[in-house]
């Protein structure tokens, strides 16, 4: 599944396209993706122009003039194919690397722009889906109201990580993971992010919280590393795994600076450090980590939260 900057990538690959352009005409060839579409989903974006097209979490929000957004998202294998104007067509082919997706028969919404671009949405496994929302009560939808804080920008702090962490037994991999906590980190990112921080996948999550509530060293750290990772991930155009590709049809970089995932047996990349890298299953999801540089510790307690609060 595309994790956050591979949806940013498409969000700055579908732009040119879309943001200050009318919907002329909206073609659906099936009736649903993983839900339904909306009622008179065509008629509602026909004749409405994107006035911002913006990413939430793992979510593309085209924000219309008739006071609706519309809400994108991917799923497992869900892509944009964009062709411009001027003949050109930024995805040209199949860049899935199973060589399995991409193909027509799964083009399921045909976008016509006003300013001449046709904007294809292709879903082998129909796991994403599309829907529109009032503007004015995007935050409090049902896909966004009980969505935790961006990790990219200046909400993640270390005091935050310590307010959301605080008394959490909970693995530090799972809270993470929690897009009630945060939103938007996948599982790619969040095992690079533990890796670069120097801590297991395993401990508590609470342990990056003070008696106190005032966050760690190891939170303030984890903080950093986490933006750093995703900061660099979006510049190198997301990670190319095995069938996602960006809307101009290249594929991501940042697989080539993975540290640990899906590095299993090989040496650790940080400098000076002679481990190597390990698996470790958690909620049926591979966890890659360095024994060394991310040591278990005996028993990590967190503390309690205080009553009432």
């Amino acid at each position: 599944m595309p994790e956050l900057p591979e949806v940013e990538t498409v969000r700055r690959g579908l732009a040119p396209a879309m943001v200050g352009a009318r919907f002329s005409r909206v073609t659906l060839r099936r009736a649903n993706l993983r839900f339904p579409f909306p009622e008179r989903f065509t008629a509602r974006l026909e004749g409405r122009t994107v006035s911002t097209l913006a990413r939430r979490a793992k979510y593309l929000t085209a924000e219309l003039d008739s006071g609706e957004t519309l809400i994108m998202h991917l799923g497992m294998s869900g892509r944009f194919d964009v062709a411009m104007p001027d003949g050109s067509n930024t995805a040209p082919g199949d860049f899935y690397l199973d060589g399995a997706q991409g193909q027509p028969k799964h083009d399921h919404v045909v976008m016509a722009m006003g300013n001449g671009a046709i904007i294809t949405y292709n879903d082998a496994r129909r796991f994403g889906f599309m829907d529109l929302v009032p503007t004015e009560t995007l935050a409090a939808c049902r896909h966004f109201s009980r969505m935790g804080i961006e990790p990219l920008g200046a909400d993640l702090t270390g005091e935050a990580i310590a307010r959301l962490f605080r008394g959490k037994v909970a693995p530090l991999k799972a809270a993470l993971l929690d897009q009630r906590l945060i939103a938007g980190l996948g599982n790619i990112y969040v095992c690079e992010a533990l890796h670069r921080a120097g801590l297991h996948p395993e401990a508590a999550a609470g342990m990056l919280a003070k008696a106190d509530g005032t966050p760690t060293p190891k939170a303030r750290r984890l903080a950093t590393v986490i933006r750093q990772v995703l900061t660099e991930a979006v510049a190198a155009g997301g990670s190319t795994l095995r069938d996602y590709a960006h809307p101009d049809g290249g594929t991501g970089a940042f697989q080539q600076a993975f540290r640990v995932y899906d590095r299993v047996g090989e040496a650790c990349r940080t400098r000076g450090c002679a481990g190597s890298i390990g698996r470790i299953v958690q909620a049926g999801r591979s966890t890659f980590f360095c024994a060394t540089c991310q040591p278990a510790r005996t028993r990590i307690v967190a503390m309690p939260r205080p009553k009432g609060s």
